[in-house]
């Protein structure tokens, strides 16, 4: 799936130095990304665009199955996304209400841990981010009600996304999520946490893995892994722009 809206991404980020003298002028750009932008060459890359920094310990014979700019978006792109998720006066980001059961969910235009409820985050006038119980032994007993219901029946759901440890890889319960979205033919991404806590070899496999499960076994998923850590905000920004996308804000 290719997003041909976009402009060059990380070519673009590295090679021409003068759009980040231009985005750190940018009136509108997040304090925290233009902090981001300050970073040296190698740790900007390391932050924006994690799985290139892992590209760099294949072989290119490889990176072939390895989907790293399907989803490529320019520096102003990550910047304008980056504004959507910055909360101020004018953009105003609301925790709206926790729903016990898909009846209890709010009437709203829709766009990690153990949630018990479905929290509902409303995104200025941009979307609106559900946060769902996980799946698993420690879901809530309802999860079937609550949550297949609600993934099955929300007409106006942009994509959902799966959230996968990267330390240990896709479990058990991962698939349980997996098939529920294949046979509700969700589109949905995974996304991979926590990668602050392995080594880059470790890193590497995992991802490999990973990408050649989505690429034999999915339909609905979409082929480019997004690894994120909460730690050091690697992958984060990306991430964001992503979901401006698909929810239409880029465009």
């Amino acid at each position: 799936m290719a997003v041909p809206w976009l402009r060059l991404g990380a070519e673009r980020l590295f090679e021409m130095p003068a759009v980040l003298e231009r985005l750190s002028r940018y009136n509108s750009t997040s304090q925290a990304f233009a902090e981001v932008l300050r970073l040296p060459k190698q740790q900007l890359r390391k932050v924006l665009y994690p799985l290139q920094e892992v590209e760099r310990f294949l072989a290119p014979d490889g990176r072939q199955d390895l989907h790293l700019r399907i989803f490529d978006p320019s520096p102003e792109d990550i910047a304008r996304a980056d504004n959507i998720f910055t909360a101020t006066e004018r953009n105003r980001i609301d925790y709206v209400s926790s729903a016990v059961r898909i009846d209890h969910a709010p009437d709203l235009p829709r766009p990690e841990g153990h949630t018990k409820k479905m929290n509902f985050f409303k995104v200025g006038k941009h979307f609106t981010v559900v946060d769902m119980p996980g799946y698993g032994f420690r879901a809530p007993e309802d999860f079937v009600d609550m949550v297949e219901t609600y993934l099955k029946e929300r007409r106006n759901l942009k994509r959902t996304f799966l959230l996968v440890d990267s330390v240990v890889g896709i479990q058990k319960t991962d698939n349980i999520a997996i098939e529920m979205c294949e046979e509700f033919a969700l589109p949905y991404v995974i996304v991979l946490t926590k990668i602050d806590k392995s080594s880059k070899g470790h890193l590497l496999k995992q991802v490999l893995q990973i990408q050649k499960f989505v690429n034999m076994k999915t339909q609905g998923c979409f082929p480019q892994l997004f690894p994120v850590s909460a730690v050091t905000f690697s992958g984060i920004h990306l991430l964001r722009c992503f979901i401006a996308s698909v929810t239409g804000n880029l465009d």
